[in-house]
């Protein structure tokens, strides 16, 4: 790994971190030292996918104007020791030739992904492509997307395939690379070895020749360019730092653990619930399990199964708001105004009345999430929530099963001792999502930091500058400077009992 030459121990530095979320983007600039670890928010823009002609697609131009507006912001600040850039996984843009955007890149939730891994699996059966690859079945990866714009003139047209964080970093710096832990959730690497399968991409006729050099966390990225540093105000050589650029990876570098014994859920849109291992397992239980094992930082495996996540409540109250689809709203009975009033009221409601599958892929295109959400529990012969109260209940009780499912089967697989939980970002806030998985899970769960997909990204960008020397010194840093929240599983028998017994409902439905 090349690092940059260290700094004095006792410095501290500012590092720009951009992290990009499926609704919105945000800079941040984290201040950091032996003893110091701060984050602020500099500037926040929305990410809004645009349909045309009936495909999904990310507005990637409208992102990096917000990142170039964030950087600066952020340079206006404190004087800038690096740029990092994280974000979401699977997508990808195509270059041509001279380096141009051949389109912009195709949301992961598009459908054009449906039917296209059952056809795969003729010339590469899943349970090869799993003892290869590691990572678990979801429509939308990479390869499938891959598969789906065959004898496209995009892809016939394209001369290089950047992830969305290496496409911006690539605007950024006019360099283009290929981040790790990013490349290990298309489902064309090896996780052990952290290589390319040659052999699995050419059985399925994909040209692995598109994707640049591989970078790791830590290594340098390249230089803000002139006309960058123009747009921003920012001075030169401005360094851009590669960071874990799937955000669950630097999300996942900001768990403030003490001990290995510790199980994290990242939760946001989705809830990434799982282990950091040495090792993937990729026996066949696992793969029947749904499990992935995609990299960390330090060649460490992120083994996680893919939960719906908060997408589930995202999605009701966008419905709610807007006031279209089942006719639940904030002026429904029992209903709220504000998210805060909402879980509130959802605390109040009876626990464990109406349960779903929080794994269902029926729950990941958009849509009108309360209905869907009511047929799936009369269904199952389950009371259907009526106002938003029971529907927000409902949700936040199948996640904590949900997450008791995935850390119990992790720990199983890969015959791991687990004492505590990490609940680390955006639901880190929600008080009730955190006792409800401390209470399924029997087990501690500590929460924050909310923003550790960000604090991941400085924390990378820190080491590499010389701040700090490993994983357990960046997580040591975190602990002590963090605000956390400890959370107590439950020790009455009869409410142990009910969450057995709701465990059992979910798993039999």
């Amino acid at each position: 790994m090349h690092l940059a030459t260290p700094k004095p121990r006792s410095a501290e530095h500012h590092f720009a971190a951009i992290d990009l979320g499926a609704s919105s983007g945000r800079v941040m600039v984290g201040k950091a030292g032996p003893d110091t670890l701060t984050l602020h928010q500099t500037h926040r823009f929305p990410n809004r996918p645009v349909r045309v002609a009936g495909t999904l697609h990310w507005d990637i131009l409208s992102l990096y104007a917000g990142i170039l507006d964030g950087l600066r912001a952020a340079g206006a600040t404190a004087p800038l020791t690096s740029v990092g850039i994280d974000g979401w996984a699977v997508d990808y843009g195509l270059l041509d030739a001279d380096g141009a955007l051949l389109g912009n890149p195709v949301h992961y939730r598009d459908t054009r992904t449906e039917g296209v891994a059952a056809a795969a699996w003729t010339k590469v059966p899943p349970t090869e492509l799993y003892a290869t690859t590691g990572i678990q079945y979801a429509p939308f990866n990479t390869l499938y997307q891959l598969i789906a714009a065959r004898r496209t003139a995009q892809l016939s047209a394209a001369r290089h395939l950047l992830l969305v964080p290496d496409l911006l970093t690539y605007w950024l710096t006019g360099e283009r690379g290929t981040e790790l832990t990013n490349a290990s959730t298309t489902q064309l690497m090896d996780p052990a070895t952290g290589t390319w399968s040659q052999e699995t991409a050419t059985r399925l006729g994909i040209d692995l020749g598109l994707f640049p050099p591989l970078r790791r966390p830590g290594e340098p990225a390249g230089h803000l360019l002139p006309h960058v540093l123009d747009a921003t105000g920012l001075t030169s050589p401005l360094p851009v730092t590669t960071v874990a650029s799937h955000d669950t990876a630097s999300a996942v570098a900001a768990v403030p653990a003490t001990s290995d014994d510790f199980a994290y859920i990242c939760t946001g849109t989705w809830s990434l619930a799982g282990l950091e291992l040495t090792a993937p397992v990729r026996t066949e239980e696992s793969r029947e399990a749904n499990f992935t094992n995609e990299l960390g930082i330090d060649g460490t495996i992120r083994y996680l199964r893919n939960i719906m996540g908060l997408w589930l409540l995202q999605e009701c109250l966008r419905t709610w708001e807007t006031g279209t689809g089942s006719g639940q709203g904030p002026g429904s009975p029992g209903g709220a105004a504000t998210l805060e009033g909402l879980l509130r009221e959802a605390s109040r409601v009876p626990a464990l009345r109406s349960l779903v599958d929080a794994a269902d892929p029926a729950f990941l295109p958009p849509g009108d999430m309360p209905r869907r959400i009511a047929r799936a529990c009369a269904s199952t012969g389950q009371p259907a929530p009526r106002t938003p109260a029971e529907t927000t209940r409902c949700i936040l009780d199948s996640l904590a099963l949900a997450h008791r499912r995935a850390i119990e089967d992790a720990r199983r697989l890969a015959d791991r001792a687990v004492e505590v939980v990490h609940i680390v970002g955006g639901g880190a806030r929600n008080a009730l999502l955190c006792q409800l998985t401390a209470d399924a899970c029997g087990l501690p769960v500590v929460a924050g930091p909310a923003e550790a997909a960000a604090l991941g990204n400085v924390l990378v960008q820190a080491r590499a500058h010389g701040l700090l020397r490993d994983r357990h010194e960046m997580r040591a840093l975190l602990a002590r400077t963090q605000h956390l929240t400890r959370y107590e599983p439950t020790t009455d028998p009869t409410q142990r009992a009910a969450w057995d017994a709701a465990a059992r409902r979910v798993s039999a439905a």
